[in-house]
């Protein structure tokens, strides 16, 4: 779980991050289709959140691996 701080209050909001390395690369991960813009924008969300600047999207649904994989940096 994902708590928000929010003019000093602490908000339990339910943002969920899949996982943290290193305490410095948040990785979401997904099994759809396609990946779609809403997925690149949850992943931003939780780095603005977090403050992480670095994050991994990885979509488990493609034939290999390496198709499924978006970098973002803030």
């Amino acid at each position: 779980m994902l708590p928000i701080e929010y003019k000093g209050v602490r908000l339990d909001s339910g943002y969920r991050i899949d996982l943290i390395v290193e305490r410095s690369v948040v990785v979401e991960l997904k099994a759809v289709d396609k990946l779609l813009p809403v997925h690149g924008a949850q992943l931003l969300t939780y780095l603005r959140l977090s403050r992480h600047r670095v994050g991994l999207l990885m979509n488990f649904n493609v034939p290999v691996l390496r198709e499924g994989l978006v970098r973002r940096v803030l």
